[in-house]
């Protein structure tokens, strides 16, 4: 597979994000975990050839409205992953839980079905490749803690603040978007 990536500069350090020829986005992750995300690739994709440009402007522009507090702007982004229908079926989960809300691994589990899955649902999580944009961080444990996260649970519990904060503001954006990154 042949992926072109970027990598930019976000409130929670570097992400990195690579997308498809059409400009649909596969990966994105954190610079210093770069090792994991190569090891999402392999897995996902098999061998990958990736090289640098710029990214598509609708991931930018809805990156940068994420972080600026319009924390729906990253529901607009297409994705496409690999991995295996149970896998995909959890990732098409997490990008249904409402922004500034959580669930736990068990919730998600019944959700889907699969009550007893818990942790095929807790495996699919860590293996997501798509942070933030499919919100893996969203899932805490039954008692409220935050369990895992690939980006560390600092990021995760940076990301569930940011989203709690701006939740409230979900549809003052939609328009105030394009404004708020126009003078990023």
């Amino acid at each position: 597979m042949r992926l072109q990536f970027a990598r930019r500069e976000s409130p929670i350090g570097q992400i990195v994000i690579a997308w498809d020829g059409p400009g649909v986005l596969r990966v994105l992750d954190f610079g210093d975990y770069d090792a994991r995300m190569r090891k999402l690739l392999q897995l996902q994709y098999g061998a990958c050839e990736c090289e640098e440009a710029q990214a598509p402007a609708a991931i930018s522009v809805a990156l940068d409205g994420y972080f600026v507090g319009d924390i729906r702007a990253v529901d607009k982004i297409a994705v496409m992953t690999g991995g295996t229908e149970f896998q995909k079926s959890v990732w098409a989960a997490l990008r249904r839980i409402p922004a500034g809300t959580t669930l736990s691994y068990g919730a998600l589990a019944q959700q889907l079905g699969c009550p007893k899955a818990v942790r095929a649902v807790g495996g699919a999580n860590g293996a997501n490749p798509i942070s933030i944009v499919v919100p893996c961080h969203r899932v805490i444990g039954a008692d409220g803690s935050l369990t895992g996260f690939g980006g560390g649970i600092e990021r995760k519990r940076w990301l569930l603040a940011h989203e709690k904060k701006h939740a409230g503001s979900i549809d003052l954006f939609s328009a105030a978007t394009r404004n708020a990154v126009a003078r990023i």
